[in-house]
């Protein structure tokens, strides 16, 4: 539902050649309260403005000199958000509004003016345009809802195997190296015991945040659930340089954190699968990064352990103990 108030705050911009016909509609709009009332006289800065302000509604007079309302929507057409043109002809030729509807136009006000039909057909153009934009404000939430974690904002399972796929797909046409790190916190299971879920969940947060910032802006930082992370490194230079990130990672996990005025110790163990070292496939990838990160759990926690695939099985191997 649109209020009256979205409605009186909707941007208007008023296109006519004619200064008394712009005047009248000025008065007109602002007597019914709309606060956000442009003009021009100048057909050829239409589509300049629209560009900068993107009007709720435009209302546009057909007929002016050099350039007519016909080709103005031309113009705008170019520019036009989502193909929808906000567009209210003004016309005192009745043979012009079939012709205007097909060219974009949604509605026609006619000359000369009958001022309540006028304000009726504004009225209800621009409460359309409001629903139609809260509708599509609604399905872009619905959609990030859906492929972003509720409590970290992070991209979730979902989106992850797009983004997965994805860099992959990227790593194998420029023949380079992409990695995957599968993260899980070390004891978390005592902070919700100890603290509480409420802090638990601060703490998840604060390690979201701490993750992306300790990555680069190409790279993925994902949520599976729990206290469980993956990370999608991109565009890698060398194989050799996950691990200077990987550490990186590790160490800003392990910093402390201020918990309802507690400070609180966390570390994380991590495991990382490359491509195409160790798997050429999102499942083959994720299992051997799962794997190690078994391995960098069992052998000591608050360490990471790179897969290593052998045919066969798949073997982990340790580079670097990060505890000592």
């Amino acid at each position: 539902m649109v209020c009256a108030d979205d409605m009186l705050n909707a941007s208007i911009l008023i296109v006519d050649d004619q200064d008394a016909n712009v005047q009248l509609l000025e008065h007109m709009l602002r007597e019914a309260g709309y606060r956000c009332v442009t003009s021009t006289m100048d057909p050829h800065a239409v589509c300049a403005l629209h560009r900068d302000n993107r009007y709720d509604l435009i209302l546009l007079d057909l007929q002016m000199p050099g350039m007519d309302g016909f080709q103005v929507m031309d113009g705008l057409k170019d520019i036009a958000e989502d193909d929808y043109l906000p567009i209210l002809v003004i016309t005192a030729q009745p043979g012009h509004k079939l012709r205007a509807l097909q060219a974009g136009a949604k509605d026609f006000i006619s000359k000369p003016f009958d001022l309540v039909e006028a304000r009726t057909r504004i009225h209800n153009m621009l409460e359309v345009r409001l629903l139609y934009r809260q509708l599509e404000q609604y399905s872009r939430a619905l959609e990030s809802q859906a492929l972003h974690d509720a409590l970290t904002g992070l991209p979730n399972r979902r989106l992850l195997s797009d983004r997965l796929s994805s860099s992959i797909a990227h790593a194998r046409r420029n023949k380079s190296a992409m990695a995957v790190m599968y993260l899980d916190l070390d004891g978390f299971k005592q902070i919700n015991d100890t603290l509480g879920h409420a802090a638990g969940d601060t703490l998840l947060r604060a390690v979201a945040t701490r993750l992306v910032a300790a990555v680069r802006q190409e790279d993925t930082v994902a949520r599976l659930g729990g206290d469980e992370f993956v990370i999608v490194l991109c565009d890698l230079d060398h194989p050799d340089s996950v691990a200077k990130l990987v550490s990186k990672v590790i160490q800003a996990v392990s910093q402390p954190y201020n918990i309802e005025d507690r400070t609180v110790c966390m570390t994380a163990s991590v495991g990382v699968g490359i491509y195409p070292t160790h798997g050429e496939d999102v499942e083959t990838l994720m299992k051997g990064a799962d794997k190690a990160l078994y391995e960098a759990k069992r052998t000591g926690k608050n360490d990471y352990r790179i897969a290593t695939r052998i045919d066969p099985p798949t073997v982990t191997q340790t580079f670097r103990n990060l505890s000592s």
